[in-house]
This record gives structure tokens, sequence and C-alpha cells, in this order.
């Protein structure tokens, strides 16, 4: 572990940096290793001590850590993956499991909040613990990868239900287990003749992207269609190793999908987010949803206000070609499904007529269709 080895080390690219297991094993977990990697300000330095002892642990890859500038606290890689003490704060409104999938598990590590769809959690694991994470309350607590025999009761519930038709395999990160495991889950799933698609939710393509590998893709190809969902929040995290990964995907016949989470400090800003988007497209990646943070426990301050998404989703409009353009998303607290936020672009409504605003601020009136006799 990082603790045991010279900081400096871990970011000399060596003939292991390209190697995902070597970057596992080598990550930042302690304290120690942290401080000697990092000149660490005191907050963080008291945020690294308690991810020691209790809460969401601290791990990030070499290659994460690559990404983070030492002379700059408020770097946004830095801010993503390094403790705070302000962790330990707790605001109105902050849940421990804030999308209540503890109240809508339906077997043991399977969760379902919507009838179509679920989420099979198969592993406790990632190869970088975010620090906003809305799973906080069990990352890094468990053994990491699920067995098949501990997931045969959701398996066996997946079976039973077959108006579900969608698995989300997420975690932790499921693309941080062995290939083998990795494969024998989604073989599984694919064998339930009622589930249509699986899809896979990651950030390795961000914070290990080494892991992408073709013998990963050549082993997970069978079982098309799968999707990957993952998760670039700044554009300092688009390197080449991270367009490589989304290019092999892409080329493999994996259609992937980006989830950034608006986050204070980091990307709550217009032009940010407009350099992320872009990039994502360029890289082949759809922007899908751009995420309210959710009110997990000890990340308020990494939170921004409702109105604030809004009102960046306005002035996006008409800058970015809709491929381009994600959709603004609140997942409700206690998990009663995500609600669509937009900017109101309608001023007036009349019988037959609709007053628009358009992204230029124009007003425009849209006049409907006559009605026929029938």
């Amino acid at each position: 572990m990082a603790g045991l080895v010279d900081a400096s080390s871990l970011l000399t690219r060596g003939a292991d940096w390209g190697d995902w297991r070597w970057q596992l094993r080598h990550a930042v977990t302690t304290v120690d290793g942290l401080s000697r990697a990092l000149p660490l300000t005191e907050r963080e330095l008291a945020g690294a001590r308690l991810a020691e002892k209790r809460g969401l642990p601290l791990r990030i890859t070499p290659y994460y850590l690559s990404l983070v500038d030492p002379d700059d606290p408020a770097c946004p890689v830095r801010r993503q993956c390094v403790p705070d003490a302000r962790e330990d704060d707790e605001a109105p409104g902050d849940l421990v499991d804030p999308l209540g999938e503890v109240a809508h598990e339906v077997a043991p590590h399977l969760v379902q909040r919507y009838p179509d769809r679920v989420l099979l959690l198969a592993t406790d694991r990632c190869a970088v613990y975010c620090r906003f994470c809305t799973r906080s309350r069990m990352v890094g607590a468990g053994d990491g990868a699920v067995s098949l025999e501990a997931l045969a009761p959701a398996l066996a519930w997946l079976r039973a239900h077959p108006e579900v038709r969608d698995v989300i395999v997420s975690g932790g990160d499921p693309l941080a287990m062995a290939t083998d495991r990795l494969v024998r889950v989604v073989e599984a799933v694919r064998a339930i003749e009622s589930v249509e698609t699986i899809r896979l939710a990651t950030r390795v393509p961000v914070t290990l992207p080494m892991r992408v590998t073709p013998e990963l893709l050549r082993a997970l190809r069978p079982y098309h269609p799968l999707w990957v969902m993952t998760h670039f929040n700044h554009p300092k995290e688009q390197t080449p190793e991270a367009a490589a990964a989304c290019a092999l995907l892409a080329d493999s016949g994996f259609p992937v999908m980006n989830q950034t989470v608006l986050l204070a400090g980091i990307n709550a800003d217009e032009r940010v987010l407009e350099a992320l988007f872009r990039g994502l497209v360029r890289a082949r990646v759809r922007p899908y949803y751009l995420l309210q943070a959710d009110p997990v426990r000890g990340s308020a301050h990494l939170r921004t206000p409702l109105a604030l998404g809004v009102e960046l989703m306005a002035k996006l409009q008409g800058k970015l070609s809709g491929i381009a353009l994600p959709k603004l998303i609140c997942d409700t607290p206690g998990g009663r499904g995500k609600v669509p936020l937009a900017p109101d672009y309608v001023v007036a409504r009349a019988a037959g007529k609709t007053t628009l605003r358009t992204f230029r601020g124009e007003l425009i009136d849209y006049v409907d269709p006559p009605r026929g006799s029938d």
C-alpha cells in the first residue's frame, strides 16, 4: 500500500503504470501515504484522519492522484478525492441513505425503485472513493466482490419478476472487480430471459482507465446489449488515457453514457460544464444526466442550491448541440425517483397560443392547430 512505498515513486510512470492491478495495489489508502504524496491543508489532514478511522474510506489510484494539483487545494480533482474535515458535519436535509436504497431492497444486494428496472450491488469496492459518494454508508465496508452464492436470492427474484427489463450492475464499481468475477455476474443476469438491457455503472474510465482492456471487452462482448454508465465531472479528467478507454468501449459496441454530478467548487460553472460536455461528445460519450448532488451526510460543502443547476442549464441551452446537453435531474430524497428540472421557457398561455422565450431572450408565439370536428 502507499503507506509503505515512497510517495514520489507512485507518480513515476514506470513499466507497471499501465497495469490496472498495480494501480489498485498501490492506491493511497492511509493518512501517511496521502500526506507524503500531497502537502495537505489542516482541513484535509483532519479529513484524512477521520476517513482512516470511520466513515467513507480513503482510496486514490496513482493515476487519479497524478491529476491532482499538489499546490492548489481548490484543484477540482483534489476536491473530489481528498477527504475534508467538513465530512464530519451534518447539515439540514442530510441523509445516510439519501436514495432510500435500504428501504427499497427487494432481495439482498438488489434494489427496486422503478417498475421495470433494478440496481444490483455486486461489490463494495471502487478504484477511488469519491468524497460525495451516495453510498458512503457501505462502500469499502465489506469484502469486495459479492459471490454468486450471495447473489442467488437476487437472481431468483429477477427470474420471478419478468416485468423487470433493465438491470444496473453497480456497487462499488463492478469494473474494479476481477474479469472472471464480473463476467460470472453479467452472465448470470443475461441468462434471465426477461432482462433486455444490462448497464454497468462505473467510474473506471475516469479513475482507472487502464482497466478498460481488449481482454475485458472480449470477455464481456458475448453478453450484449451492455451499456456503460460512467461519471466524468470535470474537463481535467478527460486525459488521453481516459479518451482511449472510451474509444475502446465505443469500438467494441458498448454505448457510453455519462452522469455528471453538479459539485460546488468543482464544476458549478457554465464554462466548465460546456468544456466537459463538448469533450465527452468528442470522445463518443453521450452526456446523459447532470445530477443534483444527493444529500448524503457530510457532503453539504460540495452541494449546490437546486436553483443554480436550473440557471446553468438555461445558460447552456442554445450554446450546445442537443447531443451534448444532458438532462438536469434531482433524484428525490427517500428513493421516490428522479425528477427532471428545466428552465421555464413558457412566458404566457392563452387559448390556442403559447408565448415562449428562446435562448436569445426573444418572445415567440406558438399557435396551436385548430381543433377538428372529431
